[in-house]
């Protein structure tokens, strides 16, 4: 069942490829929060006309620095003449277009530069579409992230701080550059001191069930704090099938070529698994064939 929101408020589910899209209006005007990934770039361009049904796009705000969050700012920015407002955290990756710092030669995934017009910052106050919203520092997937909360509302954009099923994988922790397990259960505290009434995901439907969600969130917060490998497995899963989403298929023979050089996947072997990449491969094909998302076509890995 859909979570009904005001009418002022456009959902764009847009899948795990692509961050979902949320457009705020106000009269005649509205402003884009997060555009998805590079390679949908055009198709976001085109759901963004056709929500605006005529009116005018004046901003887009990141919720964070990820490439499925800001991938399509620059086709947007120029189809729209939008300005563009990042978190303070992300100026400098941003400015300079570090594309090891916005994970994208770590995670080998793809990016256009684009110029950030303005900054957001935890505190203040923001006005989104018709209504205020306050932003929220969120770390923990990116430790530079904001969600942005309406309390006439109850809505809380939570970006990939909370899904319904979890949150966005722990980057930092992973990576072994930053606390991201204690930075993520500060921000699932803070919000569960909201009276949080719908959240508006960075992927997945809007969904009124906030205490299970923040319950399911915690548990897997527990989880990867006991066994850090379990973390480390997620991320290399899930990043590669927003690979193959990307691809839609890859060579198997190639595949433990491709764990070993991307500095993510053998960073995460290297601290939590120590595998070799012929295992990791074979254990991330088996993974992924189980749960629906590949198949094995000849000697290739191809996106179900």
């Amino acid at each position: 069942m859909s979570t009904p929101l005001p009418d002022d408020i456009l959902v764009f589910e847009r899948g795990w490829l692509s961050a979902n899209n949320i457009l705020l209006f106000d009269g005649g005007e509205a402003t884009l929060v997060d555009t998805g990934y590079l390679s949908h770039a055009e198709q976001t361009v085109a759901l963004v006309r056709e929500g605006l049904a005529g009116r005018t796009l004046t901003d887009i705000v990141n919720t964070h620095s990820h490439s499925d969050h800001i991938g399509g700012n620059a086709a947007v920015q120029r189809a729209f003449g939008a300005r563009i407002t990042i978190p303070e955290g992300m100026h400098a990756a941003v400015d300079q277009w570090d594309e090891s710092a916005l994970l994208l030669t770590l995670a080998d995934q793809r990016g256009e530069r684009f110029r950030a017009d303005h900054l957001a910052h935890a505190g203040e106050t923001v006005a989104m579409g018709a209504r205020p919203w306050q932003a929220l520092a969120a770390p923990g997937h990116d430790m530079d992230a904001l969600m942005y909360w309406n309390p006439e509302t109850g809505i809380l954009i939570s970006g990939d701080a909370l899904w319904r099923d979890g949150f966005g994988i722990l980057f930092a922790e992973v990576l072994g550059t930053g606390d991201g397990i204690g930075t993520a259960r500060t921000t699932l505290d803070a919000i569960a001191r909201l009276p949080v009434r719908t959240v508006i995901p960075g992927h997945g439907a809007p969904f009124v069930e906030v205490d299970e969600a923040l319950a399911t969130a915690y548990a897997r917060l527990a989880a990867f704090e006991e066994d850090g490998a379990r973390m480390a497995r997620n991320a290399i899963r899930a990043c590669t099938t927003f690979a193959l989403l990307d691809l839609r298929r890859m060579s198997i023979d190639a595949l433990p070529g491709w764990l070993e050089r991307t500095p993510l996947f053998a960073e995460a072997n290297r601290r939590f698994l120590n595998e070799t990449p012929e295992r990791l491969a074979d254990w991330l094909i088996d993974g992924l064939e189980k749960a629906g998302v590949a198949k094995r076509e000849g000697g290739w890995l191809v996106a179900a």
